[in-house]
């Protein structure tokens, strides 16, 4: 007798919707390592000192971080899909408008302010609501290939802007990256969802008897005023314990990757006789790993304990960053090494921070909270970027800057060991 033949799943647009965030997030990127590239031609172009310059990318990053919780309340009350279009359309009339730009304080307004609202918009935060709202199994890995979307736009960016800027000049990379922002946002408008019920659905992984008042597709918009949303839940957080050790290791996180090395690698590299472009590949050649590290992260971040993942992470991770001033002046072997070891932790802490965030606040406010984490990050990110800029202008080299960094990344290591020992937050004492 024929066994009955049992009817194929349905697919699951939650794969579209992570497709078209990572597009969104690989754009962004590309947005954000533009810095990077940019800075000994923009500044010798102007006469400005490295401490100026990088004056101008530690407001953009500052604003990265600050927005991300407002963003995770915006996400809330305007949904997915129109949150996701401000921010690509920022972007690219930001660098659109900086290539006729020609006084400090024009880059402070386009590239700190509008360039730096709409990175915010789009960045982790995007990646952990779109996990949290439409997957409940595989959020991990989906978070991890959603974090290497950075590394991914450094892969595809980072070494056709080096050459753009080497034969064209800066503006050229402007006009790319604003070029990229224009080819994404028709695909936002027409692809992307803001919750599983828009298509009728649950989120992936959700028990199939699950009915749809009962979370699995239930819209999360909300009319609360997202400013206020996003200050109270931060009041919430901030009688957790967690939250703050949270919140130190990701400033730590944020110090010692886009705020030193990915603003500053290729300025500490020319200083040694490392041409541009060929620091440029080897922020490539750092993205590639980081690729492979952060989506094996998310991977282990739904098998394993993530205390224990990020105490490795940040471990690794400081000890290639005391390692660096030597890679810098030894062989071609010393820096790609550190390449390697560096890279495949560059933004692997988080799917693990993501995951404790929701094991310790809840997937309702989880979002918001990793918000303000993120803000932290990109606050250690602007404190980095301007105190390295400072300590080259003062005794000419970034040792300084990276020993120090190295340094903080191994007490992270040991900071976050504490963090969700058990399911229930604990209050900081009065």
């Amino acid at each position: 007798m024929l066994s009955p033949v049992r009817p194929r799943p349905k697919f699951h647009y939650g794969w579209i919707v992570a497709g078209v965030t990572f597009v969104t997030l690989l754009a962004a990127a590309g947005a954000r390592a533009t810095p990077g590239v940019i800075l000994l031609p923009f500044g010798n172009e102007f006469q400005w000192s490295r401490t100026k310059v990088a004056s101008i990318v530690s407001i953009n990053i500052f604003l990265y971080g600050l927005v991300g919780p407002f963003a995770a309340a915006l996400y809330q009350r305007f949904g997915l899909r129109r949150t996701m279009l401000a921010a690509v359309l920022l972007l690219g009339i930001g660098y659109s408008l900086s290539t006729v730009a020609t006084q400090y304080w024009h880059f402070v307004v386009l590239w700190g302010g509008v360039v730096g609202l709409g990175s915010g918009m789009a960045a982790t935060v995007l990646g952990a609501a779109v996990v949290n709202r439409w997957f409940t199994a595989r959020r991990g890995l989906v978070m991890g290939v959603l974090t290497a979307s950075t590394a991914t736009g450094q892969l595809i960016f980072l070494p056709s802007l080096a050459k753009a800027v080497e034969l064209h000049g800066w503006r050229t990379a402007m006009w790319i990256v604003a070029g990229a922002t224009a080819v994404v946002a028709p695909l936002i408008w027409r692809l992307m969802r803001d919750n599983p019920a828009d298509v009728g659905q649950r989120r992936y992984g959700d028990p199939e008897e699950e009915s749809a008042e009962s979370g699995g597709a239930t819209k999360t918009a909300t009319a609360a005023n997202p400013a206020v949303l996003a200050i109270r839940t931060l009041g919430e957080a901030m009688r957790v314990r967690d939250f703050w050790l949270l919140a130190g290791s990701f400033f730590v996180c944020g110090a010692s990757t886009n705020g030193l090395v990915g603003t500053h690698l290729i300025a500490a590299a020319f200083d040694c006789g490392i041409p541009e472009v060929r620091a440029a590949s080897l922020l490539a050649m750092m993205g590639l790993f980081d690729l492979v590290g952060t989506t094996a992260s998310g991977w282990l971040s739904d098998r394993y304990n993530c205390r224990y993942l990020l105490f490795g992470y940040y471990g690794f991770r400081g000890l290639s960053l005391l390692f660096l001033p030597q890679a810098l002046v030894g062989s071609a072997a010393g820096l790609g090494l550190f390449a390697v070891f560096y890279g495949l932790d560059w933004i692997a802490t988080v799917p693990p921070t993501v995951r404790l965030t929701a094991d310790v606040f809840g997937r309702e406010k989880a979002g918001i909270v990793f918000g303000w984490v993120v803000a932290s990050h990109q606050v250690g990110a602007a404190f980095a970027t301007s105190a390295a800029g400072a300590l080259r202008t003062e005794f000419g080299s970034y040792t300084l800057a990276f020993v120090g960094a190295g340094a903080l990344c191994l007490m992270a290591a040991f900071a976050v060991l504490p963090i969700a020992r058990s399911r229930m937050a604990t209050p900081v004492p009065a």
